[in-house]
């Protein structure tokens, strides 16, 4: 039996063996834990938008959300290692090393190596997505004697989109992450057999889209996009602050929130039109889907579809987005 199509605002993440669905009914996880069973739970989340109307003017509220997420995410992310077995370690499998931090941190060990690698991660994505382009660009333009200058949004957002896509090919290829990936085409295609109006079944999930132009993958290449655009209207009108490194990053780091949060807005649109400008805009993140995203297998999709089924209503017109 299938039911009428329609767009909604339903939306996820991969977790570690599990995935991690918002929708009308709240958040919940869906998880294979080590003896084969799906752990479905619902987890409370108190939404700032939720609480006050400041945090949903638009731009505001895709600033805040992204902050939201971002935390949301790593919680989950930590509980669905509890669940699955991650944190289970076999001490006679651990090196001195090892052995001497299960010592000092026990059960929290697997949330301190994550909360350093959190912070690395910020530091790497700094070092790698503004540092670095800007470095480059001010060498190249010092050898070329400022031919270049007029271009210095294009060329340092070509770099960074260069980078991400780089780095994302080198990652896709690791067993773990490769998984990971097949949880987040389960979450792609559960969501989209959901909207096809068809009843959520393997079957009916298998043959859906695992691309979707509201995926974190399409709102990073939309920030990418935008920024280009954004950055080099402002080399353009603060050419003197542009050819200063730490100016430039820090009026970089300045305007991020806001171009943020003006492409968090396009992707709401996005989900719910299919014009021209949408399709051009969104075709470069929905490519890159190709990488972050694998075709699940059946197992898969089964805890991708225990976990949109948990946060969808018996009305499919109160998940559709406003």
């Amino acid at each position: 039996m299938s039911r009428k199509t329609h767009k909604t605002s339903v939306g996820g993440q991969a977790l570690i063996e599990g995935v991690m669905m918002q929708g009308p009914r709240g958040m919940a996880t869906a998880v294979r834990k080590p003896d084969g069973e799906i752990l479905t739970e619902y987890h409370s989340i108190k939404l700032l938008r939720n609480k006050n109307k400041f945090f949903n003017i638009p731009i505001i509220r895709g600033i805040v959300g992204f902050v939201e997420s971002m935390i949301m995410g790593y919680k989950t992310l930590m509980y669905s290692a509890e669940v699955s077995g991650m944190e289970d370690f076999e001490e006679e499998d651990m090196s001195k090393f090892e052995r001497w931090l299960n010592d000092k941190f026990g059960e929290k060990l697997v949330s301190v190596i994550a909360g350093i690698g959190s912070v690395l991660g910020v530091v790497l994505a700094f070092l790698l997505f503004f540092y670095l382009p800007v470095l480059v660009f001010n060498k190249a333009n010092e050898w070329s004697g400022g031919a270049i200058t007029n271009f210095q949004g294009l060329i340092e957002g070509g770099m960074k989109i260069i980078i991400f896509v780089v780095y994302i090919a080198a990652v896709s290829s690791m067993k773990d992450i490769k998984r990971l990936f097949m949880y987040h085409g389960a979450e792609h295609k559960s969501i989209a057999c959901y909207e096809a109006g068809l009843d959520l079944t393997v079957e009916n999930a298998r043959n859906c889209t695992r691309f979707h132009p509201r995926c974190g993958t399409s709102f990073i290449f939309v920030v990418l996009i935008f920024s280009i655009i954004f950055y080099s209207i402002i080399a353009k009108i603060f050419p003197a602050i542009a050819a200063v490194r730490i100016l430039w990053l820090l009026l970089k780091l300045l305007f991020l929130p806001i171009i943020m949060g003006i492409c968090y807005e396009f992707i709401r649109y996005a989900g719910r039109h299919d014009n021209l400008f949408v399709k051009i805009v969104s075709a470069p993140g929905l490519w890159m889907q190709r990488l972050t995203t694998k075709e699940p297998t059946d197992d898969i999709l089964e805890v991708g579809i225990a976990a949109i089924k948990a946060v969808i209503t018996d009305n499919p017109e109160d998940d559709e987005i406003k």
